[in-house]
């Protein structure tokens, strides 16, 4: 279960329409999930955090975000243990092949760069993915 975020620009004050770009998503126990655009200069984290400054921050559940508790959601994430078994799964090897991933910072998953969907890791709790999130 996670939950995705989206920038929202240039809305209409009548119509409510506008541009809406994913940030990314959280899903609980991973690292955060950046959404990044190679054809729009949209590399890394430090390309995100002046666009964040021009529109609203919204969960796709339309709650209003603020600048710092997505930069916070993003970069200061953490589980309190790393679980000893990989429930449904044979082993963490197993888990991480079938999962394109591997153990991250903070007791977390992280994706594995695969250069196809996970072009990179961050530098913190954040891996920059690109194509569609679900």
């Amino acid at each position: 279960m996670g939950t995705n975020y989206y920038l929202k620009r240039n809305v209409c004050s009548t119509c409510g329409r506008g541009e809406s770009l994913h940030i990314g998503k959280s899903s609980s126990g991973w690292h955060f999930s950046l959404h990044v655009y190679p054809d729009d200069n949209i590399n890394t984290l430090e390309d995100w955090k002046p666009l964040l400054k021009t529109g609203e921050i919204r969960d796709e559940y339309d709650r209003l975000i603020s600048e710092e508790e997505m930069l916070q959601g993003i970069t200061e994430r953490k589980r309190d243990k790393w679980n000893k078994e990989a429930y449904g799964y044979t082993s963490w090897e197993s888990f991480h092949s079938q999962n394109n991933s591997e153990r991250g910072l903070n007791n977390l998953l992280r994706h594995k760069v695969d250069r196809r969907y996970c072009i990179g890791n961050g530098e913190g709790t954040y891996d920059y993915l690109i194509g569609e999130f679900s």
